[in-house]
């Protein structure tokens, strides 16, 4: 299966693409204001999927913080494929993740 990354024509769709790069490179509180523009941008998925796959460890990416991307990862050590996991999978965080909202990540692993 390709990974998001190894496509990135999903970029030129972002409302983020004509914003200054420095903008989503925020720390503290600024970061709200960043992610406030993920939230109706057409490609957030693909974005988000694309910060995950390829590890970015800075910036705003789907809406999500590195914080909240790391706890996303830390919850499921075991997904390969942020795209298929983020736009097939039934599990609560890809529903909540798909309908527009952050979910609260635990530091412990998904009961499976």
């Amino acid at each position: 299966m390709t990974q998001v990354y190894e496509d990135q024509t999903w970029a030129v769709r972002a409302i983020c693409a004509d914003t200054d790069p420095d903008a989503l490179f925020v720390r503290g509180s600024a970061q709200s204001d960043a992610r406030q523009m993920c939230f109706s941008c057409p490609v957030r998925i693909e974005c988000l999927a694309d910060a995950l796959d390829s590890a970015m460890t800075f910036g705003v990416w789907g809406g999500m913080t590195e914080r909240e991307r790391r706890a996303l990862i830390r919850r499921f050590p075991a997904v390969t494929d942020w795209w298929e996991y983020l736009n097939e999978s039934d599990d609560t965080v890809a529903t909540e993740l798909r309908a527009g909202r952050i979910p609260r990540l635990s530091r412990r692993p998904a009961a499976r």
